[in-house]
């Protein structure tokens, strides 16, 4: 542009001067003007392919510019695409420790749980010595129905061997999912069978369940275990509610211990039944997101039920939303140790290639004007993660006294004192139970020696395990087994030296994760909790709560000062909890 202007203001002007006479120069000016305004362009375009930095530096895409000269111009062949796959995780984990992406590939894993269903066999499994080990077929589930049963080891899939070092749990679960209707065809070898037994197993959709536990602890008290929230989970709870109801339940225990959250709406729903109309539950706000309230309708069936919420250091985010709630509204009693401490809202946001951004967009806060997220340093991810392991070395899940509330005081609505920026303290504290706990037994468990010879002893005993009909029928039998002094044995085999003294100061604690691993193999996921609740502390609290008449907090005992503090509000890998329930693969 700047050159055409130049050549047509020379022209007009020699033009001007004698017209006849500047005829003949016309041509050799006009050539001049072009080739001069060649080489200016040239030199500007020499200039800054040069020197791209002298652009990047002024750019408000430097992230896109960089890429491109460095597919341009970088000394080697760069798969791109994957280069981009990697840069993003490090991008996002600048800004803070829950913002995350997720490849196309992994989007649909990630997301089965909280869909509440996914296509696949219908099998619950394990890997134990570089082989799937069935622990159950899913009852209503294909492979139930094709007469795949637990204990059954795959061995080859579509007529290709599966044993060894490729069977991880990721492609076990990439051949054994798939649409639903398709066909895959598994091979398994049974114990008793004289060869390898053919299935073929057409895909279906596989439930799965956010509540698996709902029964009567007493006469009065109901107990619901919420193990996620995914977007069945309220339906599921208010089943579970119903039928405690028709059992006699006229007050309740939550159970969301271990719980790391999921979809907040279910949580939301779930804390609108025990809210009077009218009350916040919590509220959302970010920088481009305006406060947005989230306030009870009063429709709720259970505003007068009884209430405490078991929590521990694993509850998290949609978690603490509920027990917050709970918490801040006075409207129950919280029973455990202080929660994770996950107060940011993320949103997700799908690509065009099907991978995922989820993007923290707001914080949330609780009816007191708290947030409960712990604090954190921008791409200090290990010092994020290391939380609940300092947690464990200060001793705070062993005493209360050593919880440091370091956040900001807020005000229930009855004046109740609470903290923010580092999950929920507990109203009644209750420590983790630890005694007994030698290095024989932590490595043990880290080692996965327990799990594999609770499934290696249930699969050899199944025909006997199987006649009992309950937990405690199949509890009475094991006790009389010696199953620690079996243990030991195997596990010396397998690179865990025997050292007596340790285990027999250890002894109560092995046989109890053994029992509770031989049951959850056998009988399922509720019979497990109900095996765990039976001798748990922070459940024999709750039902002390309740027989005290103890469920809804009382304003406390203080100043006239303190007593206005609704007004001021209303301007506004831990060894025992992930041990003893890992969570199992669905396929």
């Amino acid at each position: 542009m700047f050159v055409c202007t130049a050549g047509k203001n020379i022209k007009d002007s020699i033009s001007r001067m004698n017209p006849n006479r500047s005829s003949r120069f016309v041509p050799l000016i006009i050539a001049c003007s072009i080739v001069a305004g060649i080489a200016i362009g040239s030199f500007y375009a020499n200039h800054f392919a040069g020197n791209r930095l002298s652009i990047i530096n002024t750019s408000s895409n430097k992230l896109n510019d960089l890429l491109h000269i460095i597919d341009a111009q970088y000394v080697d062949k760069v798969n791109m695409s994957d280069l981009v796959e990697k840069s993003l995780p490090k991008i996002l984990g600048e800004l803070d420790p829950h913002s995350t992406y997720t490849g196309a590939k992994d989007v649909e894993a990630s997301m089965q749980d909280l869909k509440g269903s996914f296509s696949g066999i219908g099998i619950q499994f394990t890997i134990i010595d570089d082989t799937i080990r069935i622990i159950t077929a899913i009852n209503g589930g294909p492979s139930k129905a094709a007469g795949v049963e637990a204990g059954d080891c795959i061995v080859a899939i579509d007529g290709k061997p599966f044993v060894g070092k490729k069977v991880t749990n990721d492609e076990a679960m990439k051949r054994l999912k798939g649409p639903k209707g398709s066909k895959v065809t598994i091979s398994v070898v049974r114990p008793g069978a004289s060869k390898p037994l053919d299935f073929t197993i057409r895909r279906d959709d596989i439930p799965i369940k956010s509540i698996e536990t709902a029964y009567m602890l007493d006469d009065k008290t109901g107990y619901i275990k919420v193990d996620q929230f995914a977007d069945a989970t309220y339906p599921e709870f208010l089943v579970a509610m119903a039928k405690l109801g028709q059992e006699g339940a006229t007050r309740l225990v939550v159970d969301l211990r271990n719980n790391h959250g999921g979809f907040i709406q279910p949580a939301i729903q779930m804390a609108y039944e025990f809210l009077p109309k009218n009350r916040l539950a919590f509220y959302m706000q970010g920088r481009h997101s305006p406060r947005e309230d989230f306030v009870s309708d009063g429709r709720g069936s259970h505003q007068n039920t009884p209430l405490v919420v078991l929590v521990n250091e694993e509850s998290a985010s949609a978690s603490e939303i509920f027990a917050g709630a709970m918490q801040d509204n006075d409207r129950a009693t919280i029973v455990g140790r202080r929660t994770f401490g996950k107060g940011l809202v993320q949103e997700s946001i799908e690509f065009r290639d099907g991978s995922m951004l989820r993007l923290t967009i707001a914080r949330y806060y609780m009816p007191s004007g708290r947030c409960v997220q712990k604090p954190y340093v921008p791409g200090k991810q290990e010092e994020y993660d290391m939380d609940i392991l300092n947690r464990i070395n200060s001793g705070e899940l062993e005493s209360k006294d050593s919880i440091k509330e370091s956040g900001k005081k807020y005000f229930t609505r009855l004046g109740r004192v609470v903290y923010g920026e580092g999950g929920i303290t507990p109203d009644v504290f209750v420590p983790e139970k630890s005694e007994n706990m030698t290095s024989y037994f932590k490595e043990a468990v880290m080692n996965g020696l327990i799990f594999k010879y609770a499934y290696i002893y249930t699969n050899a005993n199944r025909e006997k395990l199987s006649s009992f009909g309950s937990w405690q029928e199949a509890v009475a039998f094991l006790k009389k087994q010696k199953l620690v002094d079996k243990f030991a044995t195997y596990a010396d085999k397998n690179g865990l030296q025997r050292r007596n003294i340790l285990i027999r100061k250890s002894q109560r604690l092995l046989e109890h994760y053994l029992m509770g691993y031989i049951i959850d193999d056998l009988m399922g996921r509720d019979a497990l909790n109900r095996f765990l609740n039976a001798d748990d502390p922070c459940v024999e609290q709750a039902i002390k709560i309740m027989n005290e008449g103890k469920a809804f907090p009382q304003a406390p005992e203080k100043d006239t000062k303190k007593g206005n503090a609704d007004k001021k509000r209303t301007a506004q890998n831990h060894l025992r909890s992930k041990a003893l329930v890992p969570r199992r693969n669905i396929a």
